[in-house]
């Protein structure tokens, strides 16, 4: 086999399984074949629905800016007038969750995140995917593993890699069994050479 692409899909399948262990049998999980998320929480204009969605969106660029500018306050304000102006966009609460957070403020990032999730339809969308990411991290943070797996579970259900790459950090034994694995695929790619 050449190349990745060139395999059956069955195949792909069972690579999948070997090295994506927490994923539901059978789902393929490659670069390639990443469900693309159309979301509403980008800065296209062209999407955009309303005039409030294009000034919710003008904001939220703004409020990113000065966030990595260090303006956390400035920051804060900009997220917030973004979801005054369009309140049903995750995008702005799920921005300003990260300030927050930044800013130690861990009761008011948990709120935002809990909102951004509830608006993207329970984590869909870029928006909702990283929503519950954040929200895993801080789980973690306050030492709440069950609560951080079922959040990176269901970030990793709607194709965030970094969800799925954190599952199986947090699986000592699917770690140990994927590294087992990968060295068995390569020995069995290269095997040793036969002394005469």
């Amino acid at each position: 086999m050449s190349s990745y692409s060139a395999m059956c899909s069955e195949d792909r399948a069972v690579l999948n399984t070997i090295f994506n262990p927490l994923l539901p049998l059978g789902e393929v999980y490659t670069e390639e074949f990443l469900p693309i998320e159309k979301g509403e929480d980008t800065a296209d204009f062209d999407r955009c629905q309303t005039d409030l969605d294009r000034q919710a969106v003008s904001f939220e660029l703004k409020g990113v800016q000065l966030a990595e500018s260090g303006d956390l306050s400035g920051a804060v304000d900009a997220f917030s007038r973004a979801a005054q102006k369009a309140p049903h966009r995750p995008a702005a609460y799920n921005n300003r969750a990260q300030v927050y957070r930044i800013q130690g403020n861990i009761d008011a990032a948990m709120l935002d995140l809990n909102r951004a999730i509830e608006l993207s339809g329970g984590g869909r969308g870029k928006s909702g995917s990283q929503a519950l990411c954040q929200r895993a991290l801080l789980h973690l943070k306050m030492e709440n593993r069950e609560g951080a797996v079922a959040d990176f579970t269901a970030a990793a259900r709607h194709g965030n890699r970094f969800a799925k790459t954190q599952l199986v950090k947090l699986n000592p034994y699917a770690a140990l069994c994927n590294q087992m694995l990968s060295i068995a695929m390569t020995t069995l790619h290269s095997p040793p050479a036969k002394n005469n």
